[in-house]
C-alpha cells in the first residue's frame, strides 16, 4: 500500500508538504505543488481513509464526480450550466441510496484540461466508492483511483476498461434519429452541433451521424460545429450557421443534445428561420423542456435516471465484492417523434430503439433487490 511517506521520498520533500498539498492549502510554491501531484498520480496514491473503507469499517457513503461545462464568461449565466442532466441521474442515485439508508457526496468539475486530482483525491478519502460523470476524468486517473477504492462511471466511453460503466446506447439512438430524417423525411444535407470533444456519448452520437451519412448515396454533412451542451452554445452555433449559408439552408440541423437544440430554435426564430418548414431540427435526451418549445423537439430519450440507479447499483455490488471484474452496461434508448423534424404537428410517437451492438458479456445480477436491465 502506498503511503504518504512513500510520496513525500519520492517528490523529495516533507510529508507536512505532501499533506498541505492534498488539503489545496496556499503555502506550497507552484513548481513543489506540480512535482508532488506528479508523484501522486504515478503512484496511485489516495489517502488513507479511502484505503481504509474497504478493509475496515465502511462510511456508508459515496461520491459522486459531475461536470460544468462551461466558458469563464459565462459563470453566472444559468442557461450556460449543464445540470439538467445531472438532476436526473442524482434522483436515480438516491433512490437507490435512500433504500440502503447510504449518504452522498457531490462535487462537480470544470471541463478545463486535466481534473483537479488533489480534489478527487480528498473527496475520495471521505467515501467508500465514487461515480465519476461522462468523460471529465481521463482513463488513466480513473484507472490510478480504481486501484484504491470501486469506481463506475456514468455516461462513460463502453470503451473504458479500467473501471465500470453505464451508458446509454447513444449509438443506436443517434442512428435510429439521422435514419428518421433520411429515410422518412428525405433529409439530404445535414448540419451537426456537436458536443464537448471530451465528452464520450457525444462521441458516439457523432460517430452514428458520420457513419449513416457516409453510407448513404447523395446525404452529405455540410458543415458542423461545437458546442458546450448549453443552450447558449446552441444559440451561437445556429448564429453561425445562418452567418455562413447564405440563403441555401441545409435540410436538417442534428445537435448532440437538446440544449444545444433549443439555442438553435431560438437563433432560427429571431431570424425568422421557421421549424420544420424551413429547416429541421432535432435533439438528443428528452429533457422535459422539449416537450414545451414550439415547435416541439424530435430527440432520443435515454433513461437518465436509470442510469443514476444502475450505476449506483453496480458501484454498491463493487464495494461488497471488489474483485468483480469491469463491465459496460449500454440502457435502450427510445426515439420521440414530435413535429420539429417534419412529422405532423401534435405528433407524439415513442420508438423503442433495437441494439446496434451484438455479443457483449451478459450483465452481472443486481445484488440489491433490483432485476438487471437485458444484456444487449
Amino acid at each position: 500500500m502506498v503511503t504518504l511517506y512513500d510520496v513525500a521520498r519520492l517528490a523529495g520533500v516533507s510529508t507536512a508538504t505532501v499533506s498541505r498539498v492534498i488539503h489545496g492549502q496556499d503555502r506550497v510554491r507552484d513548481s513543489t505543488r506540480a512535482r508532488v501531484q506528479q508523484v501522486i498520480e504515478k503512484l496511485g496514491y489516495v489517502p488513507d481513509g479511502a484505503a481504509q473503507s474497504l478493509s475496515r469499517r465502511r462510511k456508508n457513503v459515496i461520491g459522486l464526480v459531475g461536470v460544468e461545462r462551461q466558458s469563464p464568461k459565462e459563470q453566472n449565466d444559468i442557461e450556460s450550466v449543464t445540470l439538467l442532466f445531472y438532476d436526473q441521474v442524482l434522483r436515480g442515485v438516491e433512490a437507490r441510496l435512500r433504500e440502503n439508508d447510504w449518504s452522498l457526496l457531490i462535487t462537480y468539475l470544470r471541463e478545463a484540461g486535466d481534473p483537479d486530482v488533489p480534489r478527487l483525491l480528498r473527496l475520495s478519502g471521505q467515501v467508500d466508492g465514487l461515480l465519476i460523470g461522462e468523460g471529465i476524468v481521463p482513463s488513466r486517473v480513473i484507472a490510478s483511483l480504481s486501484k484504491r477504492l470501486p469506481v463506475v462511471v456514468v455516461a462513460g466511453s463502453p470503451g473504458e476498461r479500467a473501471a465500470d460503466v453505464v451508458a446509454a446506447d447513444n449509438r443506436a439512438g443517434s442512428a435510429a434519429l439521422v435514419t428518421h430524417l433520411i429515410a422518412d423525411h428525405g433529409k439530404r444535407r445535414l448540419y451537426h452541433v456537436d458536443g464537448p470533444p471530451s465528452a464520450p456519448d457525444a462521441m458516439e452520437r457523432r460517430t452514428a451521424l458520420s457513419e449513416l451519412v457516409a453510407a448513404t448515396p447523395g446525404c452529405q454533412l455540410v458543415g458542423s460545429s461545437q458546442g458546450r451542451f448549453t443552450v447558449r452554445s446552441g444559440e451561437e452555433a445556429g448564429v453561425a450557421l445562418l452567418a455562413t449559408c447564405g440563403a441555401v439552408l441545409p435540410d436538417a440541423v442534428v445537435c448532440a443534445n437538446d440544449e444545444m437544440a433549443i439555442g438553435v430554435l431560438r437563433a432560427f426564430a429571431r431570424a425568422g428561420v421557421r421549424v420544420p418548414e424551413h429547416v429541421a431540427v432535432v435533439g438528443f435526451d428528452d429533457m422535459f423542456p422539449a416537450s414545451l418549445y414550439d415547435p416541439p423537439l424530435t430527440t432520443v430519450q435515454q433513461p437518465m435516471r436509470l442510469l443514476g440507479e444502475r450505476a449506483c447499483i453496480r458501484l454498491l455490488d463493487r464495494i461488497a465484492d471488489p474483485g468483480l471484474p469491469p463491465e459496460v452496461e449500454l440502457l435502450p434508448t427510445e426515439l420521440v417523434l414530435r413535429s420539429s423534424c417534419g412529422c405532423p404537428p401534435g405528433t407524439l410517437t415513442r420508438r423503442q430503439v433495437p441494439p446496434l451492438r451484438t455479443g457483449r458479456a451478459p450483465l452481472a445480477p443486481a445484488r440489491s433487490g433490483q432485476p438487471a436491465a437485458v444484456a444487449d
